[in-house]
């Protein structure tokens, strides 16, 4: 999809009722499922973290969004994959800030280059005890990204066609530092998995513009 032909859809991505608990449980492995039928999850006292699922233009006008590798370390999403985002701190006055800021610090794309269209569903992980607050936002020229090294091993920029394929869906087997060679709904994209709460979160993303364009 061409980002001009994108662009015609902002008015009913914004303007769309989508159950995002639904698009979520679809991409949820089952143990993830599980477990958040086990927990009280406010009991727990999470803290607070967002996210961008950030659209914009390539060099061919094709519309892409952009996705970040986790540098390997010790904590729970070593080595993943994400969107640029990060806890909420108190220098922000909302949770949209949060997003905006975190993204500028892990891909270098300044707050004032990208518009907020729309505020998704939240996701609470376990692993990490975190409220996840994802958002749709448009950069409306292709971004210079800039990675930020200590966060960040790799920059993925990722076709939306490639996302509204089903074709890049497959049940994978994979190990992680807190469950060991289990079962996991996943988007293989640039030759990466994508699974547990980011490919929830991307699966809301893919039903928000799938609807949209039948509309």
């Amino acid at each position: 999809m061409t980002f001009s032909e994108f662009q015609n859809y902002i008015p009913k991505i914004k303007k769309l009722n989508y159950s995002g608990k639904d698009a979520h449980l679809e991409m949820a492995p089952n143990f993830r499922k599980k477990e958040l039928e086990d927990i009280e999850i406010e009991k727990r006292k999470p803290k607070n973290a967002a996210v961008t699922a950030l659209f914009y233009p390539n060099s061919k006008d094709e519309t892409c969004i952009v996705l970040i590798l986790r540098n390997t370390y010790k904590g729970v999403h070593s080595a993943q994959i994400g969107f640029p985002g990060g806890r909420e701190e108190n220098v922000d006055e909302n949770l949209r800030e949060t997003a905006l800021r975190e993204t500028f610090e892990e891909v270098g794309v300044r707050p004032a280059q990208i518009k907020i269209i729309k505020k998704l569903t939240k996701i609470y992980i376990p692993p990490s005890n975190f409220w996840v607050y994802p958002f749709i936002g448009v950069c409306e020229k292709q971004p210079q990204f800039r990675r930020q090294e200590s966060e960040v091993k790799q920059i993925l920029e990722v076709k939306l066609d490639d996302i509204l394929d089903d074709g890049k869906l497959e049940e994978t087997t994979l190990s992680t530092s807190y469950a060991e060679k289990v079962n996991v709904p996943a988007f293989i994209l640039n030759e990466q998995i994508v699974w547990g709460a980011t490919g929830m979160m991307l699966n809301e993303v893919k039903g928000v513009i799938k609807d949209s364009l039948a509309n």
